[in-house]
């Protein structure tokens, strides 16, 4: 009985590790957005972004409040860009022609909030949020 005991206890040592080990293999919901690039327009600067949504779901709707910073570290406008709709688990590239920002003097980009996102939980699109730079300019989030 105990040897019997003893086979079942290590079938359920590996069982209870290899479930440890799927947990820690599954990817984390994020929701990544990159800035991908910055050019100049007749308007002023049009900024590219690329969005993928890897939350648990679609998000319906999302904006982001971002803040733009110049080349003294200080705040130069705060504005907010409707991203519109992010499908689970597909990339959305977003353009948005920013008037009288010259690009040059954008020195780094911080989302500072996410006032509407209608589909995930409350509160998911911000604290899922995961940001990177394709250019020279830093992106925070």
């Amino acid at each position: 009985m105990t040897g019997r005991f003893a086979a079942v206890a290590a079938g359920l040592v590996m069982t209870v590790a290899g479930v440890a080990q799927a947990q820690e293999a599954a990817p984390a919901a994020s929701l990544d957005v990159e800035l991908n690039a910055l050019a100049p327009s007749p308007k002023g600067c049009m900024m590219t972004f690329v969005a993928l949504n890897k939350l648990p779901a679609a998000i319906n709707k999302v904006s982001f409040e971002l803040a733009f910073f110049n080349d003294k570290n200080a705040v130069d406008r705060v504005t907010v860009l409707d991203f519109r709709d992010l499908p689970q688990g597909k990339k959305r590239v977003r353009q948005f022609d920013m008037p009288n920002v010259k690009c040059e003097s954008v020195t780094r980009i911080l989302i500072n909030d996410t006032p509407v996102c209608d589909g995930p939980v409350a509160g998911e699109c911000m604290k899922g949020l995961v940001t990177r730079s394709q250019i020279s300019v830093p992106f925070e989030g």
